[in-house]
């Protein structure tokens, strides 16, 4: 979809894969709330994307829509493990209401990009219709 409609939605498809993959991680987390020795796991994507579309560029070192578009198809999520923080007796360092803050902030920021893949569609819809 993305090639079709340019960047931004390319952006916004990453975005949400992103998204899903850290309330996937964040509900895991919450489940092993009671396993001894587990360690609360966190995703990364922001940083590395930002990095990849800063690095984007052609030979001339131009950024361009197609080196961007390539910077946001080859950006993939980190996954980190939080190893230097227990907060119980028994290793475990799951956090319930730090979980819980991710997963509110995860489903309204997952909702925030949903709208903005709509609120496109939606344009390029009544754009389509005027022809």
């Amino acid at each position: 979809m993305s090639g079709m409609y340019g960047n931004g939605i390319g952006l916004t498809e990453k975005v949400l894969d992103y998204l899903w993959g850290r309330q996937n991680i964040t509900l895991n987390n919450i489940a092993n709330v009671d396993t001894p020795g587990f360690k609360a796991q966190y995703v990364t994507f922001e940083e590395e994307l930002a990095k990849k579309i800063q690095n984007a560029g052609g030979a001339d070192g131009g950024k361009t829509r197609s080196t961007i578009a390539e910077a946001i198809r080859s950006s993939r999520a980190g996954l980190r493990t939080t190893w230097n923080e227990a907060t119980r007796l028994d290793d475990n360092n799951v956090d319930m209401d730090q979980e819980q803050v991710e997963l509110v902030r995860t489903a309204y920021e997952y909702q925030q990009a949903a709208n903005s893949i709509n609120s496109e569609l939606n344009r390029l819809r009544s754009a389509a219709k005027t022809f």
